[in-house]
């Protein structure tokens, strides 16, 4: 059976081996910070998320974004280190 940490979060959880353990919404593998820059950076409502990702339910979509601001600075870094990833590969790739 996986390690998996329990939350606060109903809905969020962290799985050694999925999403290299950063917090994902429970039974998937979308990670909270992908919810939270559809909200933020991309100005979705949360309806409009569900109708993105039909196999979530609202309470899914609420419970990530309240985990999201219950841990922000840390979801932001992930998000941060990600795009700055994702910079370096492209830069390599030019």
């Amino acid at each position: 059976m996986p390690y998996a940490e329990q939350v606060a979060h109903p809905h969020v959880t962290r799985e050694l081996g999925t999403a290299g353990g950063k917090p994902i919404i429970a039974g998937t593998r979308l990670k909270v910070s992908q919810i939270a820059l559809e909200y933020e950076r991309l100005g979705w409502s949360p309806d409009e998320i569900v109708e993105a990702h039909p196999h979530l339910t609202l309470a899914q979509i609420h419970d990530a974004l309240s985990y999201y601001y219950d841990h922000q600075a840390e979801v932001d870094a992930q998000v941060a280190a990600e795009t700055e990833m994702i910079a370096e590969l492209q830069d390599q790739l030019d």
